[in-house]
């Protein structure tokens, strides 16, 4: 079968509002919203639609540093520099819940793929999963022996794997709560890190330049790029497996195709550092965030097969046993071009099990209901005690002026 002509990505919008650097961008389910967060201690909500307006929130008391949509894509999860974790329902109010644990900057915050907890990164070096929905810390892993930038949960849940300022990256199982491996080959701070969509595969960006990826089977080095002349700040897998988008200090983007283990693009729009990059869940557009303040929208363009059904397939568990999503070993030590690699590697991915779409919709509403309720009774519990504390406060006042006036 003949290969698709490539198109070069497409710069389709670009969004101002933050008045700070931008440090995180995630889409909705839906690709209708994109949320970012800034040192200017703000998350915006932008509508992909045309003359919508964005919602700015406003709750955190100094920079957010991480942002990421519930699967369902009705709740929103922010990090902050204040050492909290906040739960947003996105819509024009704007109500948040409050999760307070870490003792230092949370660095990352990230969903489960079922929605039932998270997983937060922080500077007190430590990682902790909490319940979405029971509200409360569950656990910690505490492994690091200096700052953790970033957790993530493998696509069925069952791993976690964090980077960290101590220059390794490693992998966790959630039922065991044990290190499984470290992951040292890193020169420097490792930034960022992330699943391979079939979760056989993790990849890691650094501040010495460089990205890796690693089998989580085998635990090999697979690949290994030096492409960009500064930091990578993070990274992002199109939701086919097939590409990787990372943001640098350098002020560029650069798309590597994984399965020729080559540089596809190098793409300059922000002025500064770009400092986020994230996929949308079909893969049909990504966005990236910057020093500049900007917010930009692209529509990939480069993978013309229709990636809709990514979202409702059974992802394939992340254990040592799987035997998909494999990928070409590649060492890529010196900047290049777009000229096509020597060696051309077909990839096999597995057959996706999709489920009936009304019992998808239906669950996704079901979850998404769920979310809007928990957080609904959460803000009435607060504003309950709240308006508990004022009345006892009002009758001890009352108390205070009886007992003056009192003979």
């Amino acid at each position: 079968m003949a290969a698709p002509c490539l198109e070069d990505p497409s710069l389709e919008r670009h969004f101002k509002g933050h008045r700070d650097a931008v440090t995180c961008v995630d889409f909705s389910l839906n690709t209708k919203q994109l949320a970012s967060g800034s040192m200017d201690s703000c998350l915006m909500i932008w509508h992909m639609k045309p003359q919508s307006r964005a919602y700015r929130f406003a709750g955190h008391k100094d920079a957010v540093t991480s942002v990421n949509f519930s699967p369902s894509g009705h709740l929103l999860a922010s990090g902050s520099r204040d050492k909290t974790v906040r739960i947003w329902i996105p819509n024009v109010k704007g109500e948040s819940t409050v999760f307070r644990a870490h003792t230092a900057t949370v660095r990352s915050v990230h969903f489960c793929s079922d929605g039932q907890s998270f997983v937060t990164a922080s500077d007190d070096k430590t990682v902790k999963v909490w319940s979405t929905h029971r509200q409360k810390f569950l656990f910690s892993l505490s492994q690091h022996i200096n700052w953790v930038r970033c957790a993530r949960f493998s696509p069925d849940g069952r791993l976690i794997v964090s980077a960290s300022d101590d220059k390794t990256v490693k992998l966790w199982d959630k039922t065991t709560r044990e290190c499984v491996h470290s992951y040292c080959e890193h020169g420097g701070f490792v930034t960022y890190v992330d699943f391979h969509p079939s979760g056989t595969c993790i990849a890691a960006a650094g501040m010495d330049n460089t990205v890796k990826v690693w089998d989580v089977r085998t635990h090999r080095l697979l690949q290994h790029y030096q492409l960009h002349s500064a930091a990578v700040n993070a990274l992002s897998f199109h939701p086919s497996g097939n590409y990787l988008l990372t943001a640098s200090s350098d002020s560029t983007l650069k798309i590597l195709d994984l399965m020729e283990g080559r540089l596809l693009y190098t793409l300059h729009g922000h002025q500064g550092p770009a400092t986020a990059v994230a996929f949308s869940r079909t893969g049909e557009y990504f966005a990236s965030g910057g020093s500049d303040e900007q917010v930009m929208v692209w529509k990939s363009n480069f993978d013309v097969a229709d990636y809709g059904e990514v979202i409702k397939v059974h992802r394939p568990p992340a254990t040592l046993a799987t035997s998909s999503g494999n990928l070409p070993e590649v060492d890529y030590p010196v900047p290049a071009g777009r000229g096509r690699s020597q060696e051309s590697v077909q990839s096999q991915p597995q057959e996706p099990i999709s489920m009936p779409q009304t019992l998808t919709s239906t669950l996704e509403h079901i979850v998404g209901q769920l979310d809007v309720l928990t957080q609904t009774v959460s803000i009435l519990e607060q504003r309950l005690t709240l308006t508990e504390d004022k009345l006892k406060q009002c009758l001890e006042n009352q108390q205070l002026i009886m007992q003056r006036t009192t003979p």
